[in-house]
């Protein structure tokens, strides 16, 4: 186990109140969370989000992705379910962090493709790893979830990791003048589901 779940408190939200865990991760400290919404004590599958940290997406309300917009579906999604989670995953950028994700930003000012900005600077596509939202799931002891996700390579780093993941949702977020090159390079180079 990677991780340490550290505390709990009633978080209050338009979409209803959740619980919020605050976990830790052993080697480094780095800090992660989960809301959890009614009750996901039972054998069911549990409607889940793994939702990975997107500062200008989801504070900032930054157009050029679906980051914020998919953060308050999944909310909505899971408290419409009447129970659910919602891991926040702290790995910003596709965890190149923020300030290359902002060197990301200004390749992309200049013609490159998310893909492409994150290779010139060294990076691969995506350099996140999934094991710690399935350290989280085990903490919770949620052993099956239907994951509110476009990406097939997340469903398969939560399967590999022990998750039962018994069905994939997908969660479309809205398409804009600013973000549909972006959407379409997730789609194009990354495998994402998503609408043509």
């Amino acid at each position: 186990m990677q991780l340490i779940e550290t505390e709990k408190a009633v978080l209050p939200t338009p979409w209803g109140n959740f619980f919020i865990f605050g976990f830790e991760e052993k080697k480094n400290g780095k800090n992660h969370i989960a809301l959890v919404y009614g009750d996901i004590k039972h054998s069911a599958p549990i409607l889940s989000r793994v939702h990975s940290e997107c500062l200008t997406g989801d504070a900032l309300f930054s157009l050029r992705c679906d980051c914020g917009n998919q953060l308050e579906m999944a909310l909505a999604r899971i408290s419409q379910e009447g129970n659910g989670v919602l891991i926040y995953h702290r790995q910003e950028g596709r965890n190149i962090g923020l300030l290359n994700k902002i060197k990301a930003y200004a390749l992309q000012d200049k013609g490159l493709d998310t893909v492409e900005a994150n290779q010139k600077l060294g990076f691969s596509a995506d350099e996140r790893d999934f094991s710690l939202c399935a350290d989280i799931f085990n903490i919770l002891n949620v052993k099956k979830i239907r994951l509110l996700t476009n990406n097939p390579f997340k469903v398969e780093m939560l399967s590999n990791a022990g998750i039962n993941v018994v069905e994939r949702v997908p969660i479309i977020a809205k398409r804009n003048t600013q973000n549909a090159y972006y959407l379409k390079t997730k789609a194009d180079k990354m495998g994402h589901l998503l609408p043509k």
